[in-house]
């Protein structure tokens, strides 16, 4: 396997990847500030996206259009149509798609399960998952994008707003118009493997209340958000704090809690921890550890490329997309205010013409929404 061409609008960025690359093989890279210039290079099987989210639809379908095997980052795609058109475009490419839930991937979620499918916690009646920290501070000040990066097409088809350290590169995943939320970007992971757990599809009803007031200013998501999404009948309870100091143990700051009629399951990536139900009952700390969870998702995808066959892909189009609209349906129940009734068959909100506004968001001028 060899990379031939890598696309990126920051030049800075594109010539440090170029250098790394030509470090790590022979063959010489072509590099692109445009990535459709890049799918129209002859000899390509797959691309791998690793843009912001908003960028994702777009690139996706037309990476579909041309016949390629694809591996794309978490989230889906930045909207819920967005993310219909995707798994719509890939149907009719027949192409190998692999999402970027690498989790999937860990040893220790996949014992979770082992304990709840054997009966050991009981019947789980509540989930609770959370991932309280404190981001770092990014300048907020307005000021022009560096020499080397082209922010109009870094915007894309998402609003242009004016640059700022803080919305620009790697601080956009706290901002409404790219990133979405940390719920969207963090808690997604967490949200997907809950799934991936307990065998769940798509909440039937949804309910998210946050605020923003500790980081006013400096982000505009919330900093603060109680989400509650009811799969079947088990809720599925999601919070974040992005601030103060997290769990009075800070063992819990980021991971899952099953609740069962036999006990209480903690589980992180890397850790479980098992607190039998009775009195004076020890907790059993299980570390399970799977250092390379990232490469073994992508080596994976690789290996299902090379032999064509698409049973060996962990997370599929159509996973990745029940996984995005969850944390996608929460967001737009937070921004309504309202209570939300989700069809799983239609994809589509019941009776809620406002938060049903919001399945799609207006593309900027110059760019029209993916057509499969």
């Amino acid at each position: 396997m060899e990379i031939a061409a890598v696309s990126d609008v920051d030049s800075e960025h594109l010539q440090n990847g170029m250098k790394e690359l030509e470090a790590l093989q022979e063959s010489t890279s072509r590099a692109f500030k445009d990535y459709r210039d890049l799918l129209e290079m002859p000899g390509l099987e797959a691309v791998l996206i690793g843009t912001p989210t908003h960028w994702h639809a777009l690139q996706f379908v037309d990476a579909c259009k041309k016949g390629l095997h694809i591996y794309c980052e978490k989230p889906l795609a930045y909207d819920l149509e967005e993310g219909k058109a995707m798994v719509e475009a890939a149907r009719k490419a027949g192409n190998i798609v692999q999402i970027g839930f690498q989790r999937r991937q860990s040893n220790a979620y996949k014992k979770a399960k082992e304990l709840i499918q054997d009966g050991t916690t009981g019947k789980i009646h509540q989930i609770n998952a959370q991932i309280h920290y404190n981001p770092d501070k990014a300048d907020t000040t307005r000021q022009d994008p560096p020499a080397s990066l082209d922010w109009d097409m870094w915007c894309g088809p998402a609003p242009k707003l004016p640059y700022s350290p803080s919305v620009g590169h790697g601080s956009w995943r706290l901002e409404k118009e790219y990133g979405n939320s940390h719920l969207v970007d963090w808690g997604i992971h967490h949200i997907d493997i809950i799934r991936v757990i307990m065998d769940f599809d798509s909440p039937h009803t949804i309910r998210a209340k946050g605020s923003l007031e500790v980081l006013k200013g400096e982000i505009t998501t919330p900093d603060s958000l109680i989400a509650s999404l009811q799969y079947n009948d088990c809720p599925v309870i999601w919070q974040h704090r992005l601030w103060g100091a997290g769990e009075v143990d800070p063992r819990f700051n980021n991971g899952i809690f099953f609740y069962g009629e036999n006990g209480s399951l903690f589980t992180s990536e890397q850790r479980l921890v098992w607190k039998p139900a009775g009195r004076n009952q020890q907790e059993q700390v299980m570390d399970i550890r799977t250092p390379d969870m990232q490469e073994k998702h992508l080596a994976e995808f690789i290996q299902a490329v090379k032999t064509g066959n698409k049973e060996l892909i962990s997370c599929t189009v159509e996973d990745g997309f029940l996984s995005t609209a969850a944390v996608q349906l929460a967001m737009i129940s937070y921004e309504t205010g309202s209570e939300l009734m989700w069809d799983h068959k239609q994809k589509s909100i019941t009776d809620n013409s406002n938060a049903k506004s919001l399945l799609a968001r207006p593309y900027r001028n110059g760019y029209a929404r993916p057509v499969v």
